[in-house]
């Protein structure tokens, strides 16, 4: 039992570190969790699509995809391109921040599918969400042995965990974000998150 417990608490604390680096992922669930916008389906996509990619790790896939090198650099090319993409629409936000807020009641029927769209993207668009998950936590959930699974179930809790506090506790911070001009930096550091990632994929593709 002390075995099985120790497992999944290296599989929690693994997963947990892998996860809380910032990067695309993570700015955009908080920015949908501040906005209180399909904070619910975005949540949901990642910590879905981290217990896949984590499930493909601990199984064994990541052998069969390093014998594939090219995916990674057309995944690269393309998440590259579209998180330059998404960062020049935050960019925009930042700079007509009037602008956006009339597209934004325009266009807002739309908006849930759009995001539910932007984090599919985002999430498996990601070079980097495959090497943490299904390369990087593979390989250590190997070395547990027959315990692997029961490590595989710490990280995919660690990933619930982490996004289900991003996306829903996001909205504490909306006391501090009334003000147009706080909107103004937060989109700043999407902005900037989004084109230096969007930039580091490109150029090590």
């Amino acid at each position: 039992m002390s075995h099985t417990l120790t497992a999944a608490a290296a599989g929690f604390g693994t997963g947990l570190s892998l996860i809380v680096a910032i990067g695309a992922q993570n700015a955009f669930v908080l920015r949908q969790g501040v906005r209180r916008e399909a904070v619910l389906a975005v949540v949901g996509i990642c910590a879905l699509s981290d217990a896949l990619l984590i499930a493909l790790g601990v199984g064994g896939v990541g052998a069969v995809v390093v014998a594939w090198p090219g995916a990674l650099t057309v995944v690269g090319w393309i998440g590259g391109a579209f998180l330059l993409g998404y960062g020049a629409l935050a960019a925009r936000r930042v700079l007509k921040p009037g602008e956006a807020a009339l597209r934004t009641e325009g266009e807002a029927a739309g908006s849930r599918r759009r995001a539910v769209l932007t984090c599919l993207a985002m999430t498996w668009l990601n070079p980097h969400v495959y090497l943490d998950t299904v390369f990087l936590l593979g390989s250590v959930a190997a070395d547990q042995g027959p315990l692997r699974w029961t490590f595989g179930v710490g990280a995919v809790a660690a990933s619930l965990c982490w996004f289900t506090a991003l996306g829903f506790g996001a909205r504490l911070l909306g006391r501090w974000l009334v003000r147009p001009a706080a909107w103004r930096v937060l989109d700043g550091l999407v902005a900037a998150t989004m084109i230096v990632l969007g930039v580091t994929l490109i150029a090590g593709s």
